[in-house]
């Protein structure tokens, strides 16, 4: 029994309880959705295609979580999406060249020194924003205001406002390929995933991050250098989501400005939240925050599988939202049992008249 309760009481419980909900939903209404088939040399299924699109959504609200640990906000992560998709197609292209007497495609330049070009100009973003809310004092959402609006402006400039079509192909595999038979985005999210948490948990920096989230003035009288590690979890956060508008050009072969990584942000700041961070700064949860990511997307996949027209995503979004909200506000939580005893005290009241 004493097991059973902690396992309740555990922080993971809440999310995976309400994923496996979610699950169950969709095996009585959509047919077939645990099926698994090999094909073509991977496994195919709608378990793997929602692990396949949830890894983007990964990758930013990793970086996400550990912004909202130290008591800040990026809402500026799908506008780095869209500027590194855009650097890399960029750069990448592909010019049709004779090999062998054969046309192919090739890369304008080394794909690798494209993928860098795109990551790095993701860390600018975030040092952009590190320096604005750590150096500058400014509040995190109006410092990642700036680069949300003006990123993705940027992006649009550099690509004329046009779609970039990508036809190198090996491009394509970062997003879309397949090894040993799982989608190769899954490796990637599983292996950020494990760095930072042997970081957070071989390492002091975890219990830093925790201690800037809760009380960030006596952190820094403890000797803590709060402003390095906001400016670090900022650059961090900004990585995460360059990698993931990586994967997002790499997918769909093309870069579009105006859509890429459109409303991510709103989608990374809901899965850190239903993970069980705490929006209040210090109490996060890396686990929690992939479960969030795979029940928003197994949630977009539900509504979009059962016909419901696509606006309605966002309505239930913002329902959970509100949800979470009320779930995470302690008035809320005390007023609830007074609401309950007052409705009981009601019924046992009338009861007695009769």
């Amino acid at each position: 029994m004493e097991q059973l309760s902690s396992f309740v009481r555990h922080p993971l419980f809440r999310p995976l309880a309400a994923l496996a909900l979610l699950l169950a939903v969709d095996f009585f209404m959509i047919p077939g959705f645990f099926r698994l088939e090999w094909k073509d040399g991977h496994l195919y299924g709608s378990l793997i295609d929602i692990v396949n699109r949830a890894a983007p959504l990964i990758l930013t609200a990793l970086g996400m979580t550990l912004v909202i640990a130290t008591r800040g906000i990026d809402i500026s992560v799908g506008a780095v999406v869209a500027i590194s998709g855009t650097v890399a197609a960029l750069l990448i292209g592909g010019t049709l060249q004779m090999h062998g007497g054969v046309q192919e495609y090739a890369s304008r330049i080394p794909m690798a020194w494209a993928i860098a070009a795109a990551l790095g100009a993701a860390l600018l973003c975030g040092v952009w924003n590190g320096f604005l809310v750590s150096s500058l004092g400014l509040q995190p959402i109006i410092a990642t205001l700036i680069l949300m609006v003006g990123g993705r402006g940027l992006a649009q400039l550099l690509t004329d406002g046009q779609i970039i079509t990508v036809y190198y192909q090996p491009f394509f595999y970062l997003g879309s390929g397949y090894l040993f038979g799982l989608p190769f985005s899954l490796y990637i999210a599983l292996g950020v995933f494990l760095v930072v948490a042997m970081l957070m948990r071989k390492t002091a920096l975890g219990l830093f991050i925790q201690a800037v989230g809760i009380n960030p003035v006596a952190s820094r009288l403890a000797g803590i250098r709060t402003a390095a590690l906001i400016f670090f979890v900022y650059m961090f956060c900004s990585a995460c989501a360059g990698l993931a508008g990586l994967m997002i050009s790499s997918n769909i072969k093309s870069a579009d400005a105006n859509n890429a990584g459109l409303l991510m942000e709103l989608d990374a700041i809901l899965a850190v939240t239903l993970g069980g961070t705490s929006l209040g700064g210090g109490k996060f949860s890396l686990a929690g925050s992939v479960v969030g990511a795979l029940i928003i997307q197994a949630l977009t996949y539900t509504i979009y599988s059962m016909g419901v027209p696509p606006e309605v995503n966002m309505v239930v979004k913002a329902v959970v939202v509100f949800a979470v909200c009320l779930s995470q506000s302690k008035e809320f939580r005390h007023l609830m049992p007074r609401l309950f005893g007052a409705g009981s005290k009601v019924r046992r009241s009338t009861g007695k008249e009769s």
